[in-house]
């Protein structure tokens, strides 16, 4: 599971390009109960998603010709410059980076070779989100990607991760599960989804999930604060209950209700 206990591998930081923040900020907030905090007049309108003081998320206006509005998970690096580099040996693409964000760490924007974007946090005095698990915050991700097989190749080659797998419910196959091969299958963080799965979904992507107590209000509420649904609630056998929605710009991102554990 993703914790705040951040290894090398696991994602550690996640943020918001749109051309709304304003408007973002309204629709998180009546979403997560998130505040949108500034980060200073030199960080070019970036700031924080926060929850009661924590940072759950951040985000920035990106103008439409700069790139669609999404969500991007970051991945932690020891050496940002060095996994760069293994992205790039291993077929992927280097979109921005790498680069010092003062003495907070060094980041860069990554593409897999399929096109999913993501990026890496090397951390310096930022460690990460401050809050992970949590509802309202980020608890779990997917890439929808068109070649399991060579997304692993080419992930695992870049962050040595390990993998687990699960059956689905109907036979159809398995869940490809992945985690920090240095901590084990109790860190795992991410799954793997085949992009022809769902005729709905055509562009390679990474998607978050964030934890919810209530999975079909909380969609309803997404709605009519002008998101979109396009997975409306459904159950997860032994998981819980889940949607995937868009915020109104357009980001693609997911929400789970976790079924209560036993004690």
């Amino acid at each position: 599971m993703l914790t705040t206990r951040y290894v090398s591998g696991s994602p550690n930081w996640l943020d918001l390009g749109t051309p709304d923040i304003a408007g973002a900020e309204t629709f998180y907030r009546d979403l997560f109960g998130w505040t949108f905090v500034p980060a200073g007049p030199e960080a070019g309108g970036y700031g924080m998603f926060q929850l009661d003081g924590k940072t759950a998320a951040a985000g920035m206006p990106v103008p439409p010709e700069q790139g669609p509005p999404a969500w991007n998970v970051y991945f932690q690096s020891p050496d940002a410059d060095a996994t760069a580099t293994a992205v790039r040996s291993g077929g992927g693409q280097v979109v921005h980076g790498p680069m010092d964000i003062w003495d907070l760490g060094r980041m860069a924007y990554l593409g897999d070779p399929s096109g999913a974007t993501f990026g890496i946090w090397q951390p310096g005095r930022n460690k990460g989100l401050d809050l992970i698990g949590a509802e309202g915050a980020l608890c779990w991700t997917e890439l929808y990607t068109p070649d399991e097989n060579a997304a692993l190749a080419f992930y695992t080659g870049v962050f040595d991760w390990g993998t687990t797998s699960m059956p689905y419910p109907d036979g159809s196959g398995a869940y490809t599960m992945v985690h920090p091969a240095s901590a084990g299958a109790e860190a795992m963080f991410a799954g793997l989804v085949p992009l022809a799965s769902d005729p709905a979904e055509t562009t390679p992507h990474w998607l978050p999930y964030f934890a919810v107590s209530d999975c079909d209000a909380t969609a309803a509420r997404a709605a009519s604060g002008g998101g979109t649904i396009h997975t409306s609630p459904v159950d997860l056998q032994g998981i819980g209950r889940f949607a995937r929605l868009t915020d109104p710009s357009g980001a693609r991102f997911a929400i789970i209700q976790g079924e209560p554990q036993d004690s």
